[in-house]
């Protein structure tokens, strides 16, 4: 558990403070007891000398009687216990003892210097009063210099004691009231010193947030200030360096966003470590919910994850394709590259995905096509071949034989240049849309019908097939009438051919919320479900052998898509085996286009 600063400095101060204190007392207890001590025993020397002086021809057995009283009333006015000795160690007189019952002090160690004619000190227990106490000797020396006798001081240790204990209650208050100073001041200045590392510790979780925009306070002290600069330095540069990374984060999802390709990036252990949402939308995946996951787990597309695993263990860029098996199938050209780091250590790869499914479906389009074309035209062209041989083979010899083969020669032959016609109208239509449009004029569309369906007057009277036509003649549309007449044309010429003779056919043209819509409905035998996603392709047919049994090219319907795409419409067929079908031409009004 982490203290807070003031419980962290606190003790120390108190601990020094306290030792300080022990010491200084120790010390000043010591100097002032010797100090003490030492003034008691010159007071004690300086009474002896007093008293000496006033009974210096005194020491005399004979003086006792005398000795006595004046030993005691020097006591008491001096509050000292003094004791008049002979040079024997004989006692004359002591304030509180009767001399005669009082042992020899010769061998007092306070007496032993005395004989030599020093002062002598000690401090002993007397067994005589019972306490402990201060003695002081000084020698009387007789007018030859000879020691006569010798006076001793003394006071009790205890009074002593007494005045230390008083001095030592006073230091002791007095460091108390020391040490309160000193932990008020230690609070004062812990205070002074935790307020700016709080606000750096508010300021740093701040920062630590993202929150860059508020600045630390520089005071207090010059370190703490340098501090505070220091980390209001860093929250700039932290707050630069972030805006760089944020607005180069921003320009990088812009980017990998707004890209068509498809980009995901893996790690040496096959970790998704970004996806953009145009790789999301080819795979089927939510970003948020695969990133950080094996691909294995976010991504069951088996062509994916082994061409992801080969990038990974390929030392230069790879290329690929990936099939996306499912309802639809998608064809994904992929490329792969290492990702490398700064120091050149490989941290993942990169995939770059391209959805070429269009391509794919137009190169199918196209080889169809190629092959289409090529058996249309080759029919038509065997056929005459073969019958010319047979001319020249000896035909021409029956008049019969020659007309016939000659009809059929040139059936094959207008069927052959009608092939011709429609896919030299199907490149114009396409040149004249690559080169910016067509020319497109807001008239009038019932009259572009009626003359569809007067184009159509031939096959329609031959099937007896009634065509109604539900027209405004006030509709109005944005079109190429030619172009739209073919369409309609078509698309009639489809619905009589394809219904039962008598049967009827109705063309409807109307406006419908934001297009305008002209139907053609036949009730003849429909077409299956399969069959319509292909049906505007080019030289795809239903039933081949009735469609060109009808004279069809199979061209019809492609022609009719492209019209539309010139017109910046659609095209769009519902139909029902049995039942009939319905084309519906949508054009665009003119505030739409």
């Amino acid at each position: 558990m982490r203290l807070r600063l003031l419980w962290q400095l606190l003790p120390s101060f108190f601990l020094v403070i306290l030792l300080t204190l022990f010491l200084l007392t120790w010390l000043f207890s010591r100097s002032l007891s010797d100090f003490y001590l030492e003034e008691t025993a010159s007071d004690l020397e300086a009474r002896a000398r007093l008293a000496a002086v006033q009974i210096a021809g005194r020491f005399d057995p004979l003086e006792i009687a005398a000795l006595d009283p004046l030993s005691v009333r020097l006591g008491e006015e001096s509050g000292t216990r003094f004791t008049f000795i002979l040079p024997s160690g004989e006692v004359l007189a002591d304030t509180l003892e009767d001399p005669l019952r009082m042992e020899n002090h010769a061998g007092r160690p306070e007496i032993l210097p005395a004989f030599s004619g020093e002062v002598g000190r000690a401090t002993r227990y007397s067994h005589t009063v019972e306490k402990t106490m201060m003695f002081v000797a000084v020698p009387v020396l007789g007018d030859d210099g000879e020691l006569v006798g010798i006076v001793r001081a003394a006071i009790p240790v205890t009074a002593i004691d007494r005045a230390l204990h008083l001095v030592y209650e006073r230091i002791a208050l007095s460091g108390a009231f020391v040490l309160l100073l000193a932990a008020a001041a230690g609070v004062f200045i812990s205070r002074r010193i935790s307020r700016p590392l709080e606000a750096m510790r508010l300021g740093a979780e701040r920062f630590a947030r993202g929150d860059l925009s508020e600045r630390l306070a520089a005071g207090g002290a010059e370190e703490i200030g340098a501090l505070a600069a220091a980390m209001n330095s860093m929250a700039r540069e932290l707050d630069e360096r972030m805006r760089t990374v944020v607005l180069q984060h921003s320009e990088l999802e812009a980017v990998l966003s707004s890209m068509v390709e498809g980009v995901l990036a893996v790690d040496t252990e096959e970790r998704l470590l970004r996806i953009n949402r145009a790789a999301a939308a080819l795979l089927g995946v939510v970003p948020e919910e695969v990133q950080g996951r094996r691909i294995q787990e976010a991504i069951r597309k088996a062509d994916l994850q082994r061409f992801v695993a080969r990038a990974l263990a390929a030392r230069d860029p790879v290329e690929g394709e990936v099939v996306l098996h499912g309802p639809e199938e998608r064809y994904l050209q992929a490329h792969g590259t290492v990702l490398r780091g700064e120091d050149g250590e490989e941290f993942g790869a990169l995939i770059v995905l391209n959805d070429i499914t269009r391509l794919r479906r137009l190169e199918n389009v196209r080889r169809d096509f190629v092959a289409n074309v090529s058996h249309e035209l080759k029919t038509p062209v065997t056929a005459i071949k073969g019958f010319v041989e047979t001319l020249q083979e000896g035909a021409l010899d029956n008049p019969d034989d020659a007309r016939r083969f000659l009809e059929i020669i040139t059936r094959q032959a207008d069927r052959l240049n009608a092939i011709i016609d429609d896919l030299l109208a199907l490149s114009r239509i396409e040149q004249g849309v690559e080169k910016g449009g067509l020319p497109l004029a807001q008239m009038p569309l019932r009259p572009v019908l009626e003359a569809a369906i007067q184009g159509c007057t031939l096959i329609v009277d031959e099937k007896q097939i009634q065509v109604n036509l539900f027209c405004s003649p006030e509709l109005t549309a944005r079109i190429n009438a030619p172009l739209l007449e073919q369409a309609v044309v078509n698309l009639l010429t489809n619905a009589v051919k394809y219904s039962n003779p008598g049967a009827k056919v109705a063309i409807e043209a109307a406006r419908w919320h934001d297009r305008i819509t002209v139907r053609v409905q036949d009730w003849g035998c429909g077409i299956e479900k399969e069959h319509l996603p292909r049906l505007f392709e080019r030289f795809y047919r239903v039933d081949k052998a009735r469609s060109r049994t009808q004279g069809g090219t199979g061209l019809g319907l492609a022609i009719v898509k492209h019209i539309m795409q010139a017109h910046g419409g659609e095209v769009v067929v519902h139909s029902t085996p049995g039942h009939g079908s319905t084309f519906s031409l949508h054009l665009p009004l003119p505030e739409n286009r």
